[in-house]
């Protein structure tokens, strides 16, 4: 499984995301969602690369993502942006028996839930899901599949308290995966950071779990 260190940063607290998002790339530790996993019948692999850094109290995450085709159709959280051109997080303290799962189209649109399993879950509320800040490179206006090549980026900041996480009392790891997907493209694909070894495309397997630490 693969591992990264989160690097403390905590000038971050002064920043606005937009700052944060320029800055990223140099402060954060880098992974790449490179893993196709289905590859006989999901080959499509868009270069995808993720940032890490945090502070004693928010996560921050910045996607960065080159490929073919965009769409971004939905605009209201809780919606099932999967479907869109879309990058995720899925995370859980080491002993917990339940994970996280976050999920962003290009826009910054927003699906969360605490899961036990894949069909068991507790949608966040929209009061924590307004905690989360995101700040898409390409704004927020949504619309249909578009041909070309795009490059866009998505930076998130996470509150610790919303994984479950004293930041009086850090845990000393969070196991994490991370990934790329498009569900309702013409360029459908199914592709991560840790590798997920099953039959059929399925994220919501946390023995595939990397490790992050703080």
């Amino acid at each position: 499984m693969k591992t990264l260190k989160i690097p403390f940063c905590p000038d971050l607290s002064k920043l606005k995301l937009e700052e944060i998002a320029e800055s990223l790339e140099e402060k954060g530790v880098c992974g790449s969602i490179d893993s196709a996993n289905w590859l006989n019948d999901f080959p499509y692999k868009p270069i995808t690369t993720f940032y890490l850094a945090r502070t004693n109290e928010r996560l921050y995450i910045k996607y960065a993502v080159k490929g073919n085709l965009l769409r971004a159709v939905h605009d209201k959280d809780q919606q099932m942006v999967s479907q869109d051109s879309c990058v995720e997080f899925f995370c859980k303290l080491p002993d917990s028996p339940q994970y996280f799962n976050f999920e962003f189209n290009c826009i910054g649109t927003c699906y969360a839930a605490k899961r036990v399993e894949r069909n068991h879950k507790t949608l966040l509320t929209a009061a924590e899901l307004s905690q989360i800040e995101r700040f898409p490179s390409i704004g927020t206006k949504p619309f249909e599949e578009i041909d070309g090549l795009f490059q866009w980026d998505l930076t998130i900041s996470i509150p610790l308290n919303i994984l479950d996480i004293d930041p009086a009392d850090m845990p000393e790891k969070l196991m994490a995966n991370f990934y790329k997907c498009a569900d309702a493209t013409s360029l459908k694909h199914y592709v991560s950071w840790n590798p997920i070894k099953s039959e059929h495309p399925n994220f919501h397997q946390p023995k595939f779990f990397g490790t992050l630490l703080f």
